[in-house]
């Protein structure tokens, strides 16, 4: 039985994955669409995991002169002979990646920029033994190999890399510059932005602006930062962003593709999950899964089928564009809960979207908040726009997922400051009043979102009122609460031992599509043969409030029965 390939978890190398014997899906026809939409400034903004460093990496292993043409065998891009006699291996290449700039301060992210620089000319430091530059050439190129650049020979050294490769080999350079924006992102983060933007802009006006030297760029982004901000007067820039139909299945994977791959795994039965959960995007008129996502999922259930499904592109980001906007629901200035609940209903709402806006934009308005969310995906466009009206949806389960976990976050912290009406009830729950913990609750529901979508399964609508419970208990003092902890003959959702260590409280709570009344029952039969109290007693609990717990969008329904010893 032959070895299945590897799975490449966080590979960004073409060249490893290709020489490695991992798994590849072929997006090699990006090459190809790449020469034929000609532009010599090329962008391509996509959400984050989307397939763009590897992208870059593998234009580098095609373009790059001294290439190896067998990482491309039996690809798509190999079978059209002319294209790779006239192209594959032809130029040389300057490639560099701004990802891992993140600093606290200006001065520090200006040092790991010239890092960057350095990098890159290490790389091709065969220039200082070049024949054909000459000697104030060479200094130029040795001065790129400082540790300590001035403003000056910062801004061009691009261009000047391009420059010294041209008169090196006589063929003009290809410039790749992947992730433009993350230094950005990270300078309005934290208070230097205007610094970082000149910076940038210098920078990339020298690379890229007539630039006799090029033959032809790729920028790769999150978002499509204004022109007037980067790329003031460069008019020779092909724009591909998420709402364009060239180019728009080659970040992210296509149904073909993970059907593919699933199958090649012996994954195939796990279809219907991986698309519930992980697919749900619109690129142009491309319909993708989430291609990091995919693969994580693949490598943690190849072994283990039944594995449940996780959130493995949320648990690679802060998430700090979802929590403006779910503060913005919060305060009913920028948000409207309406809104809020439509998309969590997995219905769409239409908004306006602006594609160009500077980063200090992107939180100051209604409008400009949608727009991030949409080009960072979180959300994702469904049906066709009019003009800039776009219909916008939650794509999958995953992401929905979140955005129900930050509003219970944001729902606990508010529980938290209510300090009176959250012992109020906390009061009625240890003394069996249970008609008002259930008029209280239902107040408290009032005050989030309704779950009904058509994402989410029983137990995950069950999840979200489970977790507005131990939003509220959890800041009880002197309490202690245990979830999903194992008891009798299962799992108890919800444990308590109160202060009075001869009291305690067991709490089942269900998801209800109608008859709240027979649903609690059957919660408090639940707690009776799964003997979820038998350990309580053993302690020397005298009295347990046994809850049963029915809830429906905003409504509930609670039962109590009380079981008292001796």
């Amino acid at each position: 039985m032959l070895e299945k390939k590897k799975i490449p978890v966080g590979l960004e190398s073409f060249e490893q994955i290709r020489r490695e014997n991992f798994y590849y899906v072929d997006k090699t026809g990006l090459i190809r669409e790449l020469l034929e939409n000609w532009g010599q400034v090329n962008l391509f903004t996509r959400p984050r995991r989307f397939g763009k460093s590897l992208n870059m990496s593998m234009l580098q292993s095609f373009f790059e002169l001294g290439c190896d043409p067998q990482l491309f065998d039996g690809l798509s891009i190999s079978k059209d002979n002319g294209l790779c006699k006239e192209y594959m291996g032809k130029f040389p290449v300057v490639f560099v990646s701004l990802k891992d700039i993140d600093a606290g301060d200006y001065k520090t992210a200006r040092g790991m920029l010239i890092k960057v620089v350095n990098q890159e000319a290490r790389r091709l430091q065969y220039l200082l033994d070049s024949e054909k530059l000459s000697i104030y050439d060479k200094k130029i190129f040795a001065a790129l190999l400082e540790q300590e650049l001035d403003d000056e020979t910062l801004y061009f050294s691009l261009r000047e890399l391009t420059e010294l490769l041209n008169k090196h080999f006589c063929r003009k350079a290809i410039l790749l510059i992947d992730e433009y924006d993350v230094p950005l992102a990270k300078a309005n983060e934290r208070g230097y932005y205007r610094e970082m933007t000149a910076l940038i802009r210098s920078l990339f006006s020298a690379a890229l602006k007539t630039n006799e030297n090029l033959y032809f760029a790729v920028l790769t982004g999150c978002l499509r930062v204004a022109k007037e901000s980067i790329f003031t007067g460069l008019n020779n820039m092909n724009i591909f962003s998420i709402t364009d139909g060239d180019l728009d299945e080659y970040f992210g994977f296509t149904d073909r593709e993970v059907r593919e791959m699933l199958q090649y795994y012996g994954l195939e039965e796990n279809y219907e999950t991986v698309k519930e959960w992980y697919d749900g995007y619109r690129f142009g008129k491309a319909e993708v899964y989430c291609p990091w996502d995919v693969v994580c999922y693949c490598s943690k259930h190849r072994k283990n089928k039944k594995l449940p499904p996780q959130n493995y592109w949320i648990n690679t980001s802060g998430n700090e564009v979802l929590r403006h906007f779910i503060s913005g629901m919060a305060s009913q200035r920028m948000v409207t809960k309406a809104q809020m609940e439509r998309l969590v209903e997995g219905e769409t709402v239409q908004k306006e979207i602006y594609q160009e806006l500077t980063y200090p934009e992107l939180y100051a308005s209604s409008d400009n908040l949608w727009s991030t969310l949409f080009m960072t995906g979180y959300l994702t466009q469904r049906g066709e726009p009019d003009g800039n009206l776009f219909h916008l949806a939650i794509p999958n389960r995953e992401v929905r997922n979140i955005f129900t976990e930050q509003i219970l976050k944001m729902f606990q912290e508010a529980a938290g400051r209510d300090g009176e009406a959250l012992g109020a009830f906390c009061n009625a729950l240890e003394y069996g009043r249970a008609g008002e913990v259930e008029r209280r609750l239902t107040g408290y529901l009032e005050k989030t979102i309704s779950i009904r979508d058509t994402f989410a399964r029983k137990p995950t609508k069950e999840n979200f009122y489970h977790g507005i419970l131990l939003g509220i208990l959890g800041f009880k003092d002197g309490w202690t609460v245990s979830s999903n902890r194992e008891a009798g003959d299962g799992f108890s959702d919800i444990m308590i031992q109160t202060e009075n260590m001869e009291r305690a409280i067991l709490i089942e709570v269900k998801y209800a599509e109608d008859n709240l009344d027979a649903v609690c029952q059957k919660a408090l039969k639940q707690i009776e043969e799964k003997r979820y109290g038998e350990r309580m007693h053993q302690d020397g609990v005298q009295c347990i409030l046994k809850y049963g717990i029915a809830c429906s969008r905003k409504h509930c329904r609670v039962l109590l029965k009380e079981e008292t010893m001796g």
